[in-house]
């Protein structure tokens, strides 16, 4: 169960699951605004922040990290809540999904896509982990930090996200990409969501094209789809104002 978390706010439960290789303070601009009229948590997954990770694990599923969520739902008494994650918090979303839909009241998918890994794919990410793990995380960081926000991003977006990517600890990074690297195919039960489901993308985003965003668009009756302008794959980072009015849209509507 993730050990530190932030909790601001009353009424409505809004919890948001981070993507990787971040931590909670990346929901900051959210927490700031939807705390003034939801209850906001966001959790340090498991491995990243000050979450420790289990000791001795090597994998970390995306089954692990749900069940992390459900169990911290309970623990501060969430009965149902919307659910929002960026990138791997996305497919923990779908996960969550997957396992426990009777507790989530709405959906937020941002940055991320529901196909499983390809063969390629599952190689790379685990040739990736080994990496992390022999190089520590800073080459890594400068080498994706433009594709983690636009290279025409604020110089302190770009700062800050670099310095979140660096804090993580290697080994709990590793341990989640292994685990996504098995995901399953969360395509099919996407066209089975039954609440109000909000799908954002950046438009520069490389990682999850606005191609993947308009497909799950398609796929979950019902959902809304927003491109955010001039930002790649932290829209909720690069464009806070105009990713909060797309969530703020979703939660009054």
């Amino acid at each position: 169960m993730p050990t530190t978390y932030t909790d601001r706010g009353t009424g409505d439960a809004l919890l948001l699951v981070h993507g990787h290789p971040f931590d909670r303070t990346m929901w900051d601009p959210q927490t700031e605004e939807f705390a003034r009229s939801h209850r906001v948590v966001a959790p340090d997954l498991r491995g990243y922040g000050s979450a420790p990770r289990t000791p001795g694990a090597t994998t970390t599923l995306l089954s692990d990290f749900a069940e992390d969520v459900l169990a911290l739902a309970d623990r501060l008494g969430l009965g149902r809540f919307l659910l929002g994650g960026l990138s791997m918090g996305g497919q923990i979303v779908m996960e969550c999904y997957r396992l426990f839909p009777e507790r989530i009241s709405g959906l937020l998918l941002a940055d991320t896509f529901p196909a499983a890994e390809t063969p390629a794919g599952r190689t790379a990410r685990r040739e990736a982990a080994d990496r992390l793990v022999r190089e520590g995380m800073k080459p890594y960081a400068d080498e994706v930090l433009e594709k983690m926000v636009a290279p025409y991003a604020d110089a302190a977006v770009k700062a800050r996200v670099h310095r979140m990517m660096t804090a993580t600890d290697p080994e709990g990074a590793a341990a989640a990409l292994r685990g996504r690297a098995e995901r399953p195919d969360y395509r099919e039960l996407l066209t089975t969501v039954t609440v109000p489901t909000l799908i954002v993308v950046g438009r520069d985003d490389t990682y999850t094209p606005v191609a993947d965003a308009e497909a799950m668009h398609a796929a979950v009756p019902g959902s809304a789809l927003v491109v955010v302008e001039r930002a790649a794959h932290l829209p909720n980072l690069e464009r806070p104002e105009e990713f909060n009015a797309a969530v703020r849209a979703h939660l009054t509507g």
